[in-house]
């Protein structure tokens, strides 16, 4: 065990030195039934949105989906032996919920499925911590965790007889709530140590003026950064616009970066105006803001495009 605190202590030091973040550490659990060519149990883990782990009723063997998750054998050689006996036991498990959940539905046929989302959030420059546990049937909700509540909320009558079942048993409740807010949350500094080279990268994104069409709101688009504590708005004269400006959330690409947009219609604005205006991207940690002036000439539009497609489509 002091082993392990010492490992976090230095952990915590050599996150503090990088830009404060919120990381997460997140796993799904998927039961099914009557899908064709697909396993019956699915399990998957992932570090701030990165997969590090995979296992199925098929191969019965969990295994690391990052060269960087195969270092943590110099610590735990066990690990993933221990991993795969997890995986096993949640497919037990979950094939036995799944009958049970058939049951309370009435269900005999379908293709019915049974998921859990389970895991912890960390923000490594508050220290807050967050912890989940969400169990959905058929795509619906079926129960979730209120850590602070210390109880099971549920829309779904099907699920009234395990939310007493649950919350009757405090001894299981309190090993929860120990497991999302602490151990789950030391796992999660370990994973992120080991995988800082990739997990910690900072990335500063290009950031583009869009419009679909003269009458369309212009678009200031951001991609390519990294992590995903940013914001970002238009300002006209050095005041954040309140009005008129919509700002879309945050998605991720392909390569593990991340994308955001924030419009402004400018529709009713004479033209000398546009350059009052301003799109801002602030990305935290970092002192300066990247400005993007609002300059006709720098707006790409598809304008063009859509008339030589429209003429093409005429006969």
């Amino acid at each position: 065990m002091a082993e392990k605190t010492s490992l976090i202590f230095l952990i915590l030091v050599g996150i503090q030195e990088s830009i404060a973040v919120t990381h997460s550490l997140k796993y799904f659990y998927t039961a099914s039934s009557g899908i064709e060519n697909f396993p019956s149990y699915v399990s998957v883990g992932l570090v701030d949105e990165v997969q590090i782990s995979y296992c199925d009723s098929r191969t019965n063997e969990n295994i690391p989906k990052q060269d960087w998750m195969n270092d943590l054998r110099s610590l735990y050689p066990n690990y993933w032996k221990e991993e795969t006996e997890t995986c096993l036991a949640k497919q037990r498990t979950f094939k036995k919920n799944l009958e049970i959940a058939k049951q309370r539905y009435n269900q005999s046929g379908g293709v019915p499925i049974f998921q859990q989302m389970y895991g912890c959030e960390w923000d490594d420059e508050t220290g807050e911590v967050k912890g989940y546990d969400q169990f959905g049937y058929d795509g619906e909700d079926f129960i979730a965790l209120d850590l602070k509540g210390q109880s099971w909320i549920t829309p779904k009558p099907q699920a009234f007889n395990t939310k007493q079942n649950w919350e009757n048993n405090r001894a299981v409740q309190e090993l929860e709530k120990i497991y999302l807010t602490q151990t789950c949350v030391e796992w999660l500094m370990t994973y992120v140590s080991y995988g800082r080279s990739s997990l910690m990268k900072t990335g500063l994104p290009s950031v583009s003026l869009l419009q679909k069409n003269s009458s369309s709101p212009v678009s200031c688009h951001a991609t390519g950064f990294y992590p995903n504590r940013a914001e970002m708005f238009w300002r006209k004269d050095g005041e954040e616009i309140h009005d008129g400006g919509v700002k879309e959330e945050i998605l991720p690409n392909n390569d593990g970066t991340f994308q955001m947009s924030v419009y402004v219609n400018l529709s009713f604005v004479p033209s000398d105006d546009w350059a009052k205006y301003e799109c801002v991207f602030q990305f935290s940690g970092f002192k300066e803001n990247i400005v993007t002036r609002l300059e006709k000439s720098k707006i790409r539009t598809n304008e063009g495009e859509d008339k030589v497609k429209n003429s093409a489509n005429t006969i």
